[in-house]
């Protein structure tokens, strides 16, 4: 008991002193910002904090539009320990809770098409609107079908893009968003179609992912042979940011031609370069003419994370055999990037992982921008 009080005494000071080190950290000086202390990507009190606070307050991807086109066509998945079912329901995509109201079931798994969820347990049927259809046998004078219904959290679309907040008080995404459309609009991304999604497993903390996506600092060395060659770290540049988002643009060298048409409001500039941006806590994409890769980061502990990667073509812009070959272009890059932030995170734990200097803010300010978000936002709760 005395051991429990203590470890909680002791937790809750500890992420009292690095939340100060968060703040302090992201305060730098706009020339000499520097990076988080590795503590930051293993402690685990203070990943339960994040869990409590950012990461349940913010708007999370969990897939494209059109992977919800026809009533029933759902999705299943776990976010921060809740499960969902994100499902087509009349003109509306919803999330439901996966959480039969009878004795706490799972409904669903997977990704398919019902017209009803059935729990395997007790055959309680629920429609996608989450209403009790059918509770066989249960005579209860306590029994209230209505009162069954599966909880539902804020669901949403922006950009092709289906978002969820757990949270009871959701934050204004539009709010959260401004003025990405500006950035992105131009390449209608709510165009693009999908052709693959993975899920995958990768031993590193939920931030060093999003800072490793937003940099292009890293892109020549991790990426020699798979980005290199036509999105250099030289050529990259610092995009806009907003209160919930932050972008760069990885420009092709002028050797390389244009990937794709692409919308018809692309000029040539536009269609020279990849725009990545980062939708803050846990999305990050790239775009460009032809093709949209987005990476949804699902916080599982301190040190792993659960990776579902879309791929999404615009128009019929790109052959089958061309598709295939983007597909194992991603493979091998995704790849890249997991081994490298593996490595990183087995160090992370070191004394002397004090967090080092930023490189400039074409290499590395989106990153700063990640941690001046990270410090704004933690300090809104108590």
């Amino acid at each position: 008991m005395n051991e429990h009080v203590l470890g909680s005494a002791f937790g809750r000071a500890r992420v009292a002193e690095m939340r100060e080190m968060l703040a302090e950290t992201a305060s730098a000086a706009d020339d000499a910002p520097r990076g988080l202390p590795g503590c930051f990507y293993n402690d685990e009190a203070f990943f339960n904090h994040e869990c409590r606070t950012v990461l349940h307050q913010g708007w999370h991807c969990v897939g494209r539009a059109d992977e919800f086109a026809e009533q029933g066509d759902y999705l299943t998945l776990n976010l921060l320990g809740e499960p969902l079912i994100i499902v087509r329901d009349g003109d509306e995509i919803v999330a439901l809770s996966n959480v039969c109201q009878h004795r706490g079931m799972p409904l669903a798994e997977g990704q398919g098409n019902a017209s009803r969820f059935v729990c395997r347990y007790h055959a309680w049927a629920y429609g996608t609107d989450g209403a009790l259809l059918r509770a066989p046998r249960m005579k209860n004078d306590g029994f209230d079908p209505k009162k069954c219904k599966l909880g539902r959290f804020h669901c949403v679309q922006r950009f092709g893009f289906v978002y969820v907040c757990l949270a009871d008080d959701a934050p204004d995404i539009d709010t959260e968003l401004a003025d990405l459309s500006a950035l992105i609009g131009r390449y209608e991304p709510e165009e693009y179609s999908i052709v693959h999604a993975a899920t995958e497993v990768w031993n590193c903390n939920w931030k060093a992912l999003v800072e490793n996506f937003m940099e292009g600092y890293h892109l020549s060395v991790v990426h020699p042979q798979t980005l290199h060659g036509y999105t250099p770290t030289g050529l990259s540049r610092k995009g806009p940011k907003g209160a919930g988002f932050t972008s760069y643009f990885a420009n092709y060298p002028d050797n390389i031609p244009p990937r794709g048409d692409g919308a018809p409001g692309l000029d040539a500039e536009w269609k020279h370069r990849s725009t990545l941006f980062a939708t803050f806590p846990c999305q990050v994409v790239s775009i460009a003419a032809s093709l949209l890769v987005s990476l949804s980061i699902r916080p599982l502990t301190p040190t792993s994370i659960e990776v579902r990667w879309t791929m999404s073509v615009f128009g019929d812009s790109l052959d089958g055999d061309t598709v295939n070959q983007r597909i194992a272009l991603w493979e091998d890059v995704n790849q890249e990037d997991r081994e490298k932030l593996e490595m990183m995170q087995t160090a992370l734990g070191s004394v002397h992982a004090k967090g080092g200097p930023l490189a400039g803010e074409d290499y590395e300010g989106t990153v700063k921008d990640f941690l001046h978000w990270l410090s704004r936002r933690d300090a809104e709760f108590e």
